[in-house]
């Protein structure tokens, strides 16, 4: 091993493989978050048959599912994003898209989904670097601390006087 480098402990390669999926998933999602952010993909209507609400603390979500026509493909069980409690009553229909992700379809006004996508995308990115910006910043303040130490009778960095730079007079450590 040379000399001023570091082994990747266990816990570091679990961290960048948390990232590395994050990215991917990220990726993954890309493509039909932008495409709903643009209003991009088959146009067709949307039949709100049930809505499913969850309560959370402080807000409730809520999903419209029913069935998403575009000429002759009718995809049933689809899920209306951005859809609350009283957006649809049961057979209501209205104008939506499709940018191909699976399970849902997308109103005219679209979706901000690409903010959460944009975000994961950077967290991913963020743990998978954080080996390498860690060690980076160890040896850069390694550099730092040898290069600020006061020098000693030969010019050598890190000596002061007779003693290390921890000992009092006579050669004994001196508590903090």
């Amino acid at each position: 091993m040379r000399r001023g480098t570091k082994r990747v402990s266990a816990f570091d390669s679990v961290v960048v493989a948390g990232g590395l999926l994050l990215v991917l998933l990220a990726l993954w999602n890309l493509g039909p978050a932008l495409a709903a952010l643009r209003g991009e993909g088959t146009w067709g209507t949307f039949t709100a048959r049930r809505v499913e609400c969850v309560q959370h603390p402080g807000h409730e979500q809520c999903t419209w599912t029913g069935e998403f026509r575009a000429g002759r493909t009718v995809r049933h069980d689809v899920g209306f994003y951005g859809g609350d409690r009283d957006a649809f009553a049961p057979g209501q229909t209205v104008r939506a898209f499709d940018t191909g992700r699976r399970g849902h379809v997308y109103g005219p006004g679209g979706s901000n989904e690409w903010v959460v996508v944009v975000l994961l995308l950077a967290a991913g990115l963020g743990l998978a670097c954080r080996p390498l910006t860690r060690r980076r910043g160890t040896a850069s303040a390694r550099g730092a601390d040898a290069s600020s130490a006061p020098a000693g009778p030969r010019g050598t960095p890190g000596t002061a006087g007779d003693g290390d730079a921890g000992e009092a007079p006579g050669g004994h450590r001196s508590s903090p």
